[in-house]
């Protein structure tokens, strides 16, 4: 299936025959690349490569330019595959020791640690016969100081992201969204100073959280992005790729997912991450490290009004992510009339196509299914509303919501309908005396003051409440009361400072 599907990313197999170390592996595999220049490359390489070794990732390495067979054995210009690492105790010091395989399976190192080097006779006779083979079969060691020296690039191919971080053994989630940037539309180019076309890139909204702790945790999240550029002709060898990179943004606002961004928000935003370079590779991509919440990432090439096919891949332990424009961030069928079984149908259905919904998915949501309790007076959420009750339940400020927290909110919304519509007569409206008598059927004690201003802040000019108002209120009270227990230490007061109240009163 991977080899499928590369072949028609790459065009054919044919085309598949040349180019760099790390488009071979991206092309056979599906997998992230890491590319390292071993020329800059830190002290950590070791560490790195361990890590690599252990969970047995593809690790590929290339020559420098060139063409012929050198001296020492190694071919210029030439891809090898480091197949393990070693480090052997030589005269009471360690020696670093990488093993290599040229894929000719023949023509090797004819350095030190080679097949015939006397630097074997350093080791233990244990060691020696455990890692020395003597055939000419392509494979060979050399040290970590002539591998930096004589090799140019090193290629981390992983097949599972976050192969190097701590979370290696967890669970990761993966989605894949295709795009395009078309020259006089889509292909804005990079962000500068003179330049208004920078908005006009492809835009996606991407939500990410860590999910054993549920939407509540505010610890950082790791999230691998990958942006793979499409070949533009079915012989790829014939051009190179265009200079490609993305920008990420911290976004700090709601947004409906149906209208790019303008160039004010990019005018008046800095950038999270952007890249130090554009290159022109079949992919860049990025590991992250990010706080709970949502973020805009922006692919662009290095100019403007250039034409090509992308994809954009995301990693990580929980996350949402879509074009923003496209249809995943705003229709919701009017599918969703059923009750009970056939509504939660639905209802799984629709968050297996959207793993999370926005504030307009909401509210489209909430004003197609049939709230039998409520007669035949439907009520019509509008979108402030639904920003409301998205704001009360969006502890980490994504914006969006899962299917567990919908199926929470509306438990709580069948109860609010039949508390509503045993009080309100038919009429659709709650006086003071019936809110007061449904809050209490609800289980939350109000004083006549209390009751009497929340109908005053959230009822009509006529002093009664409609089931839209209701709903917010009892959200909102039940979410004051949660706080109030969170703070409280023995369950009668509580002490805030200048700035928590403020938070706090501004909130409600």
């Amino acid at each position: 299936m991977l080899a499928s599907s590369s072949s028609g990313l790459s065009g054919s197999y044919e085309d598949l025959q040349f180019g760099q170390v790390s488009e071979a592996l991206v092309d056979f595999t599906g997998g992230v690349t890491m590319t390292i220049n071993l020329a800059e490359a830190h002290g950590n390489l070791w560490d790195l490569l361990t890590k690599a070794t252990y969970h047995r990732t593809l690790i590929g390495c290339q020559t420098h330019s060139g063409e012929k067979v050198l001296e020492n054995g190694l071919v210029d210009g030439h891809a090898y595959t480091l197949t393990g690492i070693r480090k052997v105790t030589c005269r009471h010091r360690p020696e670093y020791l990488v093993k290599l395989r040229n894929p000719w399976g023949k023509v090797e190192w004819k350095g030190d640690w080679s097949d015939s080097s006397s630097k074997w006779e350093l080791l233990s006779p244990k060691e020696k016969i455990l890692l020395l083979r003597k055939d000419d079969d392509g494979e060979f060691w050399m040290t970590l100081q002539d591998f930096k020296a004589h090799f140019v690039l090193l290629v981390i191919c992983k097949l599972t992201p976050g192969l190097l971080t701590q979370e290696a053994a967890r669970k990761w989630t993966y989605t894949m969204r295709e795009g395009r940037w078309e020259k006089g539309s889509t292909a804005g180019g990079r962000k500068q100073l003179l330049q208004d076309t920078f908005w006009k890139n492809p835009q996606f909204l991407l939500s990410v959280w860590r999910p054993e702790e549920g939407r509540r945790s505010l610890r950082p999240c790791s999230v691998l992005v990958s942006l793979l550029q499409k070949p533009r002709h079915r012989r790829r060898n014939q051009k190179p790729y265009l200079a490609i990179g993305f920008y990420l943004y911290r976004m700090n606002m709601y947004h409906d997912g149906q209208r790019r961004l303008p160039p004010e928000f990019f005018q008046s935003n800095a950038p999270l991450s952007q890249p130090d370079k554009f290159l022109r590779e079949k992919e860049v991509s990025q590991e992250l490290c990010l706080d709970p919440g949502t973020y805009l990432i922006v692919p662009c090439t290095l100019e403007a009004h250039q034409k090509s096919e992308f994809i954009l891949r995301v990693f990580s332990r929980k996350h949402s992510f879509y074009e923003i424009g496209s249809s995943s961030g705003v229709v919701f069928s009017k599918e969703i009339e059923d009750q009970n079984e056939g509504q939660n149908e639905c209802f799984t259905k629709f968050f297996e196509k959207y793993p999370e919904i926005n504030a307009v998915q909401l509210q489209n949501i909430l004003n197609h299914v049939t709230w039998s309790s409520l007669g035949s007076t439907q009520p019509l959420f509008s979108l402030e509303a639904c920003q409301g009750i998205l704001a009360l339940l969006d502890l980490n400020a994504s914006g969006t919501m899962s299917i567990q927290e919908f199926r929470d909110l509306w438990k709580q919304l069948k109860l609010y309908q039949k508390v509503f519509y045993k009080r309100d007569n038919g009429s659709g409206y709650l006086s003071w005396a019936q809110l007061q008598a449904a809050m209490r059927d609800a289980g939350i004690m109000l004083s006549d003051d209390v009751c009497q201003l929340m109908l005053i802040r959230y009822g009509g000019p006529s002093l009664q409440m409609e089931f839209v108002s209701f709903v917010h209120l009892m959200l909102r009270v039940e979410n004051m009361e949660d706080v109030f227990q969170n703070l409280t230490q023995d369950g009668k007061g509580i002490y805030l400072q200048k700035s928590e109240w403020m938070m706090m009163a501004l909130y409600s």
